[in-house]
């Protein structure tokens, strides 16, 4: 059964997480971790969302985002 569509408000604040596929790793090395980083800095901009905070783990990371 599908999720729920989410409500989405100016303003409000959203915990985001991905996982690897079999949670295997996401990021091969530090330079894999550093360009996922500078991504993130691209998407906020891109999408005029604001990122809070993040964490990146081994096999999954997690965003707070304010739209």
């Amino acid at each position: 059964m599908a999720r729920p569509l989410r409500i989405e408000r100016v303003g409000g604040w959203y915990h985001v997480t991905g996982r690897g596929n079999e949670r295997r790793p996401l990021y091969r090395d530090d330079r894999d971790r550093r360009h996922f980083i500078a991504l993130l800095a691209e998407m906020a901009g891109r999408f005029r969302v604001r990122l809070h905070a993040f964490v990146l783990m081994d096999n999954h990371y997690h965003l707070l985002v304010e739209l």
